[in-house]
């Protein structure tokens, strides 16, 4: 790392926001030295609270994120926020819309907010993404909220990076909760039903207590595809935040029955008629509800994760202090149950395959550049002086050539890798394949 990075560094981690906003530029950027800078940052992460927020487009999420932050600094917390917009398709640069439905915390130093594109990558995150939220870990902000893009179905990669993920349904979107059963349902740690005061949130919310039903008894932990918690195998329901008197969310420290059921501090309802009297059971104290290890023949365990549908209105902050809640319970099930850190070496292990996936295509680019480019291969091909598969074997046995030069020796012996990667190599490698282009001009010439 070069002494400007290293101050850049040592101003972040004293709490400058400028340095934190160049941080990330440089990170998205993909600037010279940002793996080094990336890296120096590891040590100094772990202590904050990431949360993902996706959902179909317009189901308010840009809304919520604002309230959410908002509830936080009156909870004394510090903020962070990425919102992952749409790529420009002119600069591929953050189209930067998802900002305008964040005020309610405008000019507050302690929430930062970074508008990041999604340029193309899956679920609208990129690996930029994750680095940003290292550099806000590490900066020292207690919460990290993460908006996705909202593309639908293939929003899934978010489970690689935040620890509890919020999925926002609108009320009477028969089409979303279809989508949910392609693929979102199985990312969610906690349900939201945003805009409830909407006619149909009653149905949607029935709708997705029926879908998580259809989902017990799946013993899956978190794995690449996505869960944080596990499902109970014992026909537990999923915990339903409901309405009190016609408005969303519950008190503020509501817990949950042994069955999973949101109880509040005062029951002045019955439970939902939708649900079988089979699921009935002993309420448990408030105390009982917020930790959720249990005693099971004098050995301390930990209850699988049900999942919460808890009904918000944004626009009034409706349930907003019962969304945190959820996410504070989800927080304490990982850590209690071990959850997390298995989370993380999962996360590590991902993002280990996807940085070594996107230095190999960079350094098979640099390859076929070598080589003359992908054109002039594709001309070849097309005289029928070659095929596509013997190209590919040509660039590939180059590429591992370099690696049997200086093989992997294990996670102590690291080489000292720098950003700028060592072309020698590439560069004598890919004279075959040069002679082969410059004989194609010859011949072009000649002809």
């Amino acid at each position: 790392m070069n002494a400007s990075d290293e101050s850049l560094l040592e101003s972040l981690l004293a709490g400058e926001h400028r340095a934190l906003a160049r941080t990330i530029s440089k990170i998205e950027n993909r600037e010279t030295g940002y793996q080094s800078l990336v890296s120096a940052l590891y040590s100094h992460t772990g202590s904050a609270d990431v949360i993902g927020i996706t959902g179909s487009p317009g189901a308010g999420k840009s809304t919520l994120v604002d309230k959410l932050a908002e509830a936080y600094r009156a909870r004394n917390d510090t903020v962070g926020i990425i919102a992952i917009d749409p790529s420009s398709p002119f600069t591929g640069g953050a189209v930067l819309g998802d900002r305008i439905r964040m005020a309610s915390t405008v000019g507050d130093m302690d929430v930062f907010v970074r508008s990041m594109s999604a340029r193309g990558a899956l679920g609208g995150l990129s690996t930029a993404t994750a680095d940003a939220v290292k550099a806000m870990d590490a900066f020292g902000k207690d919460k990290i909220i993460i908006e996705t893009v909202g593309a639908g179905q293939n929003e899934i990669d978010i489970v690689q990076t935040a620890d509890t993920v919020a999925v926002l349904v609108p009320p009477g979107s028969g089409d979303d909760v279809q989508t949910l059963k392609a693929g979102i349902l199985e990312i969610a740690d906690v349900f939201i039903v945003n805009k409830a005061d909407r006619d149909g949130a009653d149905r949607t919310v029935q709708e997705l207590r029926e879908m998580v039903h259809l989902g017990e008894g799946k013993q899956t932990s978190r794995d690449a595809s996505g869960h944080h918690g596990v499902m109970s195998s014992t026909g537990s329901s999923t915990a339903d935040i409901n309405r009190q008197d016609g408005h969303t969310g519950t008190t503020v420290g509501a817990g949950m029955d042994n069955r999973g059921h949101a109880q509040t501090q005062t029951e002045t309802e019955s439970e939902s008629e939708s649900e079988p009297a089979a699921d009935l059971t002993a309420h448990q104290t408030e105390t009982e509800t917020s930790n959720p290890i249990t005693k099971d023949n004098n050995h301390d365990t930990v209850s699988p994760w049900s999942k919460p549908i808890i009904e918000t209105v944004a626009t009034e902050g409706s349930g907003i202090e019962t969304a945190i809640e959820a996410f504070a319970e989800h927080r304490r099930y990982l850590t209690q149950s071990g959850e997390k850190a298995e989370q993380a070496r999962q996360r590590y292990a991902e993002e280990i395959r996807t940085l070594l996936r996107e230095e190999i295509d960079q350094r098979i680019e640099t390859e076929l550049n070598a080589a003359g480019g992908v054109d002039t291969l594709a001309e070849a091909v097309r005289r029928g002086e070659t095929d596509p598969y013997t190209i590919m074997n040509e660039v590939v046995n180059s590429v591992e050539t370099c690696l049997d030069e200086q093989p992997f020796e294990g996670v102590f012996d690291l080489p000292d890798y720098t950003d700028q990667a060592d072309d020698d190599c590439c560069d004598t490698r890919s004279s075959d394949m040069n002679d082969t282009a410059s004989s194609n001009d010859d011949n072009d010439r000649s002809s």
